[in-house]
């Protein structure tokens, strides 16, 4: 993806043109296209441009509107086409991405962001009220970051330069760190106190002693999509799912796609092979890789997707991830880390996976991250009971909790107390019982940040969005999290689309009625049903995959007694995140063969060596130093059940 950086001094002082040039050779390996730049007085912006689509070569950046406003955009639009008829005469259809998102905002201001459908982040300095507009897509699929340090604020798409080239040490964010540790971060936090990230589906405007964060979209509540049968549910399905993946095979270069054989990469596999034979894709390729392990008795991928690849008749890049790499817990003074989830060294199957991209020319990578979350992978009954419920339609509730009785086995008052529950508070016996925090955690640390590390859950409300469309709001801020956390990595340098998020589908998805997407025997129900012919049947009658927990469970006990050594003076312990003597208990349970939270240990692990790789850099603040107080204004801002203080 492009790279944006910015600098704006609210004090009219100028911009350092000596830490501009250092900033400009640090992005430049992550543009390798060319680059371009703004420098008036007190603001500067740089840009380093990744190109991916045949458009994007015509475009220069960052872009002077007629107004004078300067934008800087990264992104794929993909309702291009609507938004040029709308702003007629001025654009035409070999307009650029750039150019129509410029237009909109000459037309329509801020209020042109919920039109912009598509992957994107776009920073704006407007000289008309001296103010800068950070804002980012739905769900968060680019990042964008800022930092407001008395009347100066830096923003950039990557966190590394924010962090490097600030001349300071920064605080770390407990809140962060708690959901690293659990159900990960909410998406405005970034490791820093001092820097924040967008929060998806928002514009940030910052000026002279304000700042603002605005909800720019969101879904509407009251939209249903109802149908008589099911074959109209599953054509409609089919043509917003193929819609979505024709809009992410825009690409003038080969595509590659992920294929582990599971239902989520394998639809959209074929789903692309479909529109490609129709003629209706720009990219002239569609390669694929899969990842195999036969050393694993319960990870039986590779069957799967070689049903795929016979379909399509073409054999993509396998590659064998079973080699036993050790954890390597010395950091590397020469690497920098700007989260925790950048730590660790690169295996020998994500250098093959780079190798191989480097080969076919591949510079966009298709995921099916979020394929089992929206379509129905949990076959859980209880947002249909909840809905039948807040709804009143009690005679429809009781036939619905015999027969998902008689499915689950289980007696049907256990169900519908179950459903009752979600909309009680905590103090009430309300909610799911959610799982305990690691025991090596600090108390204080989970007394404090009890919200954070259980996945900022709430409870159903009564009246208002139908409970399944509150549920499928929580899961996709999870979803937007997960992507929050996800480094921009240079080995391969690539962008990730997801055509299981794109705005369209997931409106269509959350306005049907939940018994079309999971029935009672039958979870992802419409999808099964809509993509019969279109995928191999033995991936769309498979049983759910197996979760694979061998690997980590191996390299910590590998790497046991190294562990335990490294806990004697351990940073997260100095900070009072972790538990020294219940971390080492962690451990040597592990390395004995039981099992245990493996994933909140590894993620213990590498906030380990994030925080040490911070602090042999001198960029982490020591306890109790105080943070450099802010002179713009903080405004809370309600996202997501969370108080976000920019």
């Amino acid at each position: 993806m492009s790279v944006q950086f910015g600098k704006c001094d609210f004090g009219r002082k100028p911009v350092d043109p000596k830490q501009l040039d250092q900033i400009r050779a640090f992005l430049a390996p992550y543009g390798p296209d060319g680059e371009g730049s703004f420098w008036k007085d007190n603001v500067a912006i740089l840009y380093r441009a990744f190109r991916t689509t045949r458009e994007s070569h015509s475009e220069v950046q960052p872009h002077v509107s007629t107004s004078g406003a300067v934008i800087t955009w990264d992104g794929r639009l993909d309702n291009r086409q609507e938004l040029t008829g709308q702003l007629a005469g001025k654009l035409s259809a070999g307009s650029t991405d750039l150019s129509v998102v410029a237009e909109a905002y000459e037309r329509w201001g801020t209020d042109c962001f919920a039109k912009l459908i598509g992957d994107w982040a776009v920073s704006i300095w407007d000289p008309r009220d001296r103010s800068v507009v950070l804002a980012r897509d739905f769900v968060g699929t680019r990042h964008l970051f800022y930092s407001v340090e008395s009347d100066r604020v830096t923003w950039s798409t990557i966190l590394d330069p924010l962090v490097l080239f600030a001349g300071r040490s920064f605080a770390v964010e407990e809140e962060y760190v708690a959901g690293w540790l659990s159900f990960l971060p909410a998406p405005h936090l970034t490791p820093y106190v001092e820097i924040r990230s967008v929060p998806p589906s928002c514009f940030v405007r910052l000026a002279k002693g304000a700042s603002q964060i605005t909800r720019y979209w969101d879904f509407d509540p009251a939209r249903r999509t109802r149908y008589r049968t099911d074959a109209e549910y599953e054509e409609h399905f089919r043509t917003v799912f193929a819609e979505s993946v024709r809009r992410r095979l825009r690409s003038d270069s080969p595509i590659l796609a992920e294929l582990s054989g599971g239902m989520d990469s394998s639809s959209i596999v074929c789903t692309a092979d479909t529109i490609m034979g129709r003629g209706e894709a720009e990219t002239p390729r569609l390669d694929t890789v899969s990842f195999y392990d036969d050393s694993e008795p319960n990870w039986d991928e590779r069957p799967y997707f070689t049903k795929v690849e016979q379909k399509r008749g073409c054999t993509g890049l396998h590659i064998d991830v079973s080699s036993r790499e050790s954890l390597i817990l010395q950091i590397d003074k020469d690497r920098f880390e700007a989260t925790p989830a950048c730590s660790g060294h690169p295996t020998e199957g994500a250098s093959r996976f780079a190798a191989c991209m480097a080969s076919q020319g591949n510079r966009v990578v298709l995921s099916g991250v979020g394929g089992d979350e929206v379509t129905g992978g949990v076959p859980t009954p209880t947002p249909e009971l909840a809905d039948l419920l807040a709804r009143g339609r009690l005679g429809t509730l009781a036939h619905q909790l015999r027969v998902w009785a008689l499915n689950k086995r289980r007696p049907w008052l256990h169900l519908l107390s179950e459903t009752v529950r979600l909309f009680l508070p905590p103090g009430l016996g309300g909610s799911t019982q959610p799982e305990q925090p690691p025991v090596w955690l600090h108390p204080n640390l989970v007394r404090r940040q009890r919200k954070a590390l259980c996945g900022y859950e709430s409870r159903l409300r009564l009246f208002g969005p139908m409970p399944s469309l509150q549920e499928s709001l929580c899961t996709l801020d999870m979803l937007r999290r997960q992507l929050g956390c996800q480094p921009v990595s240079l080995l391969p340098l690539t962008v990730k689309r997801y055509s299981y998020l794109d705005r369209d589908l997931l409106e269509f998805l959350y306005a049907i009625p939940r018994e079309q997407l999971v029935r009672p025997g039958q979870r992802r129900s419409l999808m099964r049903r809509a993509l019969v012919g279109i995928v191999p049947d033995e991936v769309l009658q498979r049983k759910r995959k197996a979760y694979v927990s061998r690997r980590p469970m191996v390299a910590v006990s590998a790497v046991s007694s190294e562990l335990i050594e490294m806990s004697r003076d351990m940073v997260s312990v100095e900070l009072g995140f972790v538990v020294q003597s219940e971390f080492v208990r962690a451990v040597q349970q592990i390395a004995s063969g039981f099992e245990g939270p493996l994933i909140p240990l590894m993620r213990t692990i590498a906030l380990e060596l994030w925080l040490r790789n911070l602090q042999e850099r001198a960029l982490l603040q020591c306890p109790g130093e105080q943070t450099r107080e802010l002179r713009i204004s903080p405004v809370s801002h309600e996202y997501g059940g969370e108080r976000i203080l920019s």
